[in-house]
């Protein structure tokens, strides 16, 4: 006979109570631990997100070259970023393409004296 089973031949009710206890702390305890990992789980991964966030925020506007503080400019109507210490000028995707494109007759000289070939 297995333990949890009473099949009414068995009147020890001290035994029985006690095999209906340890089934019901059995099951109460896993689901405990399973909403306790559950918890862990959800303030890990907030404090990870705020780590995250935080060092986004350390280097949001942040020049890549030099540290400095980088500031929105518009050249030609299209908004560039440029750096206040160091004066580089980056571009978002699609932002160079946009200049070039305003002046298409300079871009090939552009390109060759950028790679340093002699001109025409």
């Amino acid at each position: 006979m297995r333990l949890h089973e009473f099949d009414g031949s068995n009147w020890d009710t001290r035994r029985i109570r006690r095999i209906r206890e340890s089934g019901w702390f059995s099951q109460n305890e896993a689901r405990m631990t399973e909403a306790a990992r559950r918890q862990r789980a959800a303030v890990e991964n907030k404090r990870h997100t705020a780590e995250v966030e935080f060092e986004r925020l350390k280097h949001w506007h942040k020049c890549p070259n030099c540290g400095g503080d980088m500031e929105l400019k518009t050249i030609e109507e299209v908004g560039v970023t440029e750096c206040g210490s160091c004066a580089g000028i980056f571009f978002d995707r699609g932002e160079l393409e946009e200049l070039l494109l305003k002046h298409e007759e300079h871009r090939r000289g552009f390109f060759r004296r950028l790679l340093g070939f002699p001109k025409d």
